[in-house]
């Protein structure tokens, strides 16, 4: 394992495409649910405990050995909302290049070949993880942290943020996404003996809906 390939992985600059994505982010400000710094901290709050979750324990799954094909499967059934199936795919599509070009494996070309759209990208992000040499704790960290940066980050943008406020907001977060990347990291663990039904299916409707209505909107900052 290597704890700097793990820096590598979860660094924003790393070119997976997740800049372009506002996590529910603006869909949230247009609607007045995030105006500041408190209001970002509650958002990312229940996002991290709700598809921040999910997401995490797809990629901690995937970074442990778990079928990538049968976890792509259960990401679609955890997301109920086309337009963010859409975008998950997307963002695994962009994952996949810069993972192979990163760390070259067979296992990412076998999941290239099967979802030449894209495969989900938390089951991307494990895979990913786990042809950099990095286990599921490492991968749920990174996903749960993807979870509420972007949000952040987007917010900065959108509300003209202090980016000191924002980063306030997820200092705060920390105890929590410990406590999420432990429970994804344990779900993952389970799924070997148990199945995939072990993993979580938290949900998040307001998301869900609010990422219909903003695939609609024919003026956007944000792809998502």
């Amino acid at each position: 394992m290597s704890r700097a390939a793990l820096l590598v992985l979860a660094d924003g600059r790393f070119p997976a495409g997740g800049h372009a994505h506002s996590g529910g982010a603006e869909a949230a400000v247009k609607a007045g649910r995030i105006t500041g710094a408190a209001s970002l901290e509650d958002f990312c709050r229940g996002r991290l405990h709700t598809a921040g979750l999910v997401s995490a324990s797809l990629a901690a799954a995937a970074a442990i050995g778990v079928d990538p094909v049968v976890l792509d499967a259960a990401a679609d059934a955890r997301t109920p909302s086309p337009a963010l199936r859409a975008v998950a795919r997307r963002l695994g599509r962009q994952l996949m290049r810069a993972a192979r070009a990163t760390w070259p494996s067979a296992e990412l070309d076998a999941l290239a070949r099967e979802f030449p759209k894209g495969a989900h990208q938390p089951v991307v992000l494990g895979l990913a993880a786990r042809a950099a040499g990095l286990g599921p704790d490492d991968a749920a960290y990174c996903s749960a942290y993807e979870a509420v940066s972007g949000p952040a980050t987007a917010t900065v943008r959108l509300l003209s943020l202090d980016p000191f406020d924002a980063t306030g907001a997820l200092a705060r977060l920390a105890p929590e996404l410990d406590q999420v990347a432990g429970q994804a990291a344990d779900a993952a663990r389970r799924v070997l003996a148990e199945g995939v039904d072990a993993l979580p299916a938290a949900s998040a409707p307001l998301l869900e809906i609010s990422a219909e209505a903003h695939a609609a909107w024919p003026v956007r900052l944000f792809a998502s």
